[in-house]
Parts: structure tokens; C-alpha cells; sequence
């Protein structure tokens, strides 16, 4: 019913709080679509988490922007967020408190999103319990690769791709 990458997304989010895997997952799962098809939702989701990872961080004004912006993608998109089986309203609630810690710059907690279709929570569980994780486990805060993993990443097909771009526009 629900697509591989939104269960390793909310295997990752949840287990081991690895939110820049949560990233990757679900934007390769988006990128499958052609850019007209391509549904809103799932960045919403995808922002979510990069928030969440700026926030661990300590960048309060990167975690701000991401929050926010995932807040309106999940406002407007609440019908798609509820056909993944999470309580839009909850999740807005959330959001909408962490982007008040975050403005305080208060310090990282991990955070839940609100499944509600009890066969997506029971499947995750089993995921979970499979992989010998804990369902709902604080994030390893001392952990650095979990911490900073961006910086610990071959980036450099990224670098690529955006120099390629840049030379796209400057050509246009």
C-alpha cells in the first residue's frame, strides 16, 4: 500500500534518527517522477527532516527555514499526508512547536510523527524489531557520523551536478 522508500523513511526517522537518510531515500523515491508529476507531499516529508538534522546540528536558522517551509507543504497537502496514514493536524501541531523551540534555540529532542493507521505502525514495529532497532529511540546525540553526515559523504556527484547547472544557466 505504501511505497518502500516512505517505510525506509520512517525507518530511519524513527530507529536510528539518521534524518540525512530520510533525506536521500525519499527524494530518490520523488525524482522518480518526471518534474510535472512529481507530488509536493513527499518534500514536505523530505523537509522535515533536514530540519530536524539542522536542528541537531545547532543551525537554528537552516532547521527555521526547512520547519517552516515543510509546515505549509503539510498544511496544504493534509488529504496526501493522511493517505500515508499520519494525522495531518498532529503533525502540524508538531511542527509548529518545534518551530517555536527552534526560534528559542532551544535545544535538539527527538520527535515522533503521528502514524495512524495501525497497520503502518505495526509494520514498522516489525521493521523495527527486525533489525533489532527500537521503535522510537532518542537520537544518539554523540554519535557523529549521525551527527554530521553530510560532512562525512562523497559529495562530489553532487558538486558536479550543480556546477553542470551552472553552466547550463549562465548558457541560457
Amino acid at each position: 500500500m505504501y511505497p518502500k522508500a516512505y517505510f525506509d523513511y520512517l525507518y530511519h526517522f524513527h530507529c536510528d534518527r539518521d534524518y540525512f537518510e530520510c533525506h536521500e531515500v525519499l527524494e530518490e523515491y520523488w525524482k522518480e517522477k518526471n518534474a510535472g508529476e512529481r507530488e509536493i507531499h513527499w518534500v514536505g516529508l523530505i523537509q522535515i527532516a533536514v530540519g530536524l538534522y539542522h536542528h541537531r546540528r545547532g543551525n537554528f536558522k537552516g532547521s527555521l527555514r526547512m520547519l517552516q517551509n515543510a509546515c505549509r507543504i503539510i498544511g496544504k497537502e493534509s488529504a496526501a499526508i493522511e493517505a500515508l496514514g499520519l494525522d495531518s493536524a498532529r503533525l502540524l501541531k508538531s511542527l509548529e512547536e518545534r518551530i517555536v523551540c527552534v526560534t528559542k534555540q532551544e535545544p535538539y529532542a527527538s520527535m515522533n510523527l503521528p502514524i495512524i493507521d495501525p497497520d503502518l505502525q505495526l509494520s514498522c514495529e516489525a521493521l523495527a524489531q527486525s533489525a533489532s532497532k527500537v521503535w522510537g529511540a532518542a537520537s544518539d546525540l554523540f554519535d557523529d557520523s549521525l551527527v554530521n553526515r553530510h560532512t562525512l559523504r562523497d559529495r562530489s556527484d553532487v558538486i558536479e551536478e550543480r556546477q553542470r547547472q551552472l553552466k547550463l544557466r549562465r548558457k541560457g
